[in-house]
This record gives C-alpha cells, sequence and structure tokens, in this order.
C-alpha cells in the first residue's frame, strides 16, 4: 500500500441486503478507511502474507488516528479456515478485552474474508465486521455476500453463518503486488459471475488487457459491473433459499477435488473444472453447449493437472454438497449463458459420462501444452 497515494473516482455498488451496505471499488483506498471505521476497537485479520504488505501500513494509519488497533495474523491458506484457529483468533480477542462495539476487519483474499467474517460473527454473539478483499477472487466473490466459513475434514465450508459486512472495501492497487498466477485463479469467479449473469463480459476471456496491472479505472470499471451480478443475487435471496444457489456454478465439483486433493488444487483451479464439468452435464441434457466456453476458461487459467481421481473419490464430497435436499443430488447448470437454474435429480450415470468426458478434454489440453 502506498500511505499517500490520492484515490482516483471510485465506483459504488450497493448490496441492498435486510441491512444495506455498499462495496466501494476504486485505488488508494486502504489509507482512507478510518474514514469509513469509526470503532474505537479494530481487530485487523490477515494473513502471514498480507500482514507487511498492507495490514500492518493500515493498523499504523488507525493507531495514528488515536484507535486501539490490532493484527491478528493466520498462516496463509485454507488450513486456517478451521475451528482451531478460529479458537485462537477468539482467544486473542478476549486477552485484548474487544467489546461489542468493536469491528473485526479482515484484509486478504477468500480464506482471510470467510474467516474473518465469522470471527465477526461469533465474537460476543456478533459485532461489526467491514470486508477488504485483496484478491480478485476475493473482491468479486468471498468477500461480497455475507457468507463466511470454515473447513471441516468431511469438506468445505460446512461450518458458517451469514453474517453481512457493514462496508466491502476493493482497493484494487492491492491486486499488482500479488503473484500474476493468483489473478488468474480468481478470474474463475469473475467468469462464473459472467456466465450466470453478465454474458458481455466473457469477451474479456481473450482480451489480454484483462490483467491486474490494467488501469485502475478500467479495473475498477469491470469489477463494478462483475460485483454487481453476486450484489443483485444476494438481496434477492440473502440467506440462499433459492436463486442464491446459482452463484454455485462450477462449485459441486470444485469444492469435492478441493477436499479429495486436500487442497493441492486451488480454489479457482478446482472450480475451473467444476465449470467444464457443469458444461458437461448441459450439454448432455441438450442446453446450450457452453463448454467452448470452460475450455476457454481453463486455458486462461492454466491450472494444475487434474489429479488422477476416479469418480468414487468424488462421490462422498459431491453427496455433501449444501445445495442437496433429501437425497437429491442437485447441480447449477446453465440453459445458456445467463440462464442459470437449479437442476434436481441428476443422476449418478450422468455423473460418470461428464467425468469421463471431461478427463478426456483435460487429458487433451494436458497433451497441447505439453508440445
Amino acid at each position: 500500500m502506498v500511505p499517500d497515494a490520492q484515490p482516483q473516482a471510485v465506483q459504488h455498488v450497493p448490496v441492498r441486503t435486510a441491512q444495506p451496505y455498499g462495496v466501494m471499488i476504486g485505488a488508494g483506498l486502504l489509507h482512507r478507511l478510518p474514514e469509513h471505521v469509526t470503532s474505537e476497537q479494530v481487530a485487523i485479520v490477515c494473513d502471514e502474507n498480507v500482514a507487511p504488505l498492507h495490514a500492518g501500513a493500515v493498523r499504523r494509519n488507525f493507531r495514528e488516528h488515536g484507535r486501539l488497533a490490532e493484527l491478528l495474523v493466520v498462516e496463509p491458506g485454507e488450513r486456517s479456515k478451521s475451528l482451531s484457529c478460529l479458537e485462537t483468533l477468539l482467544e486473542q480477542l478476549a486477552a485484548a478485552a474487544f467489546s461489542r462495539d468493536c469491528t473485526v476487519i479482515a484484509i486478504g483474499g477468500g480464506v482471510v474474508t470467510d474467516l474473518g467474517g465469522f470471527l465477526a460473527a461469533s465474537w460476543l454473539r456478533g459485532v461489526n465486521f467491514v470486508s477488504v478483499p485483496t484478491s480478485l477472487l476475493g473482491m468479486v466473490d468471498a468477500g461480497v455476500g455475507g457468507k463466511t466459513g470454515l473447513n471441516l475434514r468431511s469438506g468445505k465450508n460446512l461450518v458458517g453463518a451469514f453474517w453481512q459486512p457493514q462496508l466491502v472495501v476493493a482497493d484494487v492497487e492491492t491486486l499488482r503486488s500479488l503473484p500474476e498466477e493468483q489473478f488468474r485463479h480468481g478470474a474463475v469467479e469473475f467468469f462464473k459471475h459472467a456466465l450466470i449473469g453478465r454474458p458481455e463480459q466473457l469477451q474479456l476471456l481473450a482480451d489480454p488487457a484483462f490483467r491486474p496491472d490494467a488501469p485502475a479505472e478500467r479495473l475498477s470499471s469491470w469489477l463494478a459491473d462483475n460485483i454487481a451480478v453476486k450484489a443483485g443475487i444476494v438481496a434477492a435471496d440473502e440467506r440462499e433459499a433459492g436463486v442464491r444457489m446459482h452463484l454455485n456454478l462450477g462449485h459441486t465439483l470444485g469444492h469435492a477435488l478441493e477436499g479429495a486433493s486436500g487442497n493441492e488444487l486451488a480454489h479457482g483451479e478446482a472450480v475451473a473444472y467444476g465449470i467444464l464439468f457443469a458444461a458437461l452435464l448441459g450439454k448432455n441434457r441438450g442446453l446450450a453447449d457452453l463448454t467452448p466456453v470452460a475450455l476457454q476458461l481453463l486455458r486462461r487459467v492454466q491450472p494444475q493437472p487434474l489429479p488422477p481421481f476416479i469418480l468414487s473419490d468424488l462421490l462422498p464430497f459431491i453427496a455433501r454438497d449444501k445445495k442437496n435436499r433429501a437425497g437429491s443430488q442437485r447441480f447449477v447448470l446453465l440453459e445458456d449463458a445467463g440462464r442459470p437454474f437449479v437442476a434436481d435429480n441428476v443422476q449418478q450415470t450422468e455423473l460418470e459420462a461428464a467425468w469421463e468426458e471431461l478427463r478426456s478434454l483435460v487429458d487433451g489440453l494436458v497433451w497441447e501444452a505439453a508440445n
């Protein structure tokens, strides 16, 4: 973070939930956080990578404004989304005597915003929460919408709460400090939103300008349009009783791949494979064939090779998917780009056919890359 950076034009996306809030998107926003967070006690949750890059400067800024600001630093990666890590953070809040009018600020990627949000929901039965995503995945998806979560050995995000932030701040300058690989992984959630609600943004799949070093105003505009997809869905279905399930496109298989691989596959990589799997399920049902788009997304993301799983390795994770109802296996599919729906009673024969086809296509992609 550059402390004296002057903010450019800021984009605002409203999230009209029961307690409305906004998403601010622009450059140079991190050092303005004390203007928007007025609590006297601020707990800043971050990981070991973000602490020296951004969070330390944010803490100094709050302290210069006369606030009590503490850093709660966790290990990077999915392992921090655990009950043991949550307990450690709660004990730190207790030791520092944080009161009910404090604010938890999560600065980082999707892991940190998920963990920080659940920490805010849990401490003293719920305190103020501000989400400050610093990755593309966090900005367009995990940092917005109030879904918080922890992982169990049995699966991803099986523990959590709906806890909406008071504010989301997306400073696009933070994207420039991350490895380009992380931007590619986060692009999966960006293009997922394009597939379910902004088909015109699919043209960015082939646009080399869609990069973390793009001009800040262009990045902010792209992100605002994309975040608006999630904001509209969250406002219509805050607690995932209906249309909010559409945001799970690609996640049923994606979460299974993450779980079966012990998180060796990153979230974006796993969901990219999951989107291809959903496209194949849809094609085989006679819906629009979106497999070329899904393959283009895979090439853009450049995921690790798919581990040598067989479908039976993944079925226990798929069976625990949160969308399932009364034993009915559900997947989010697309009638066409921009027309998502939840398919009930997806049969194992359908899963087997799509999995075999996916493996064949992916093996072809690996062969192409190697030659």
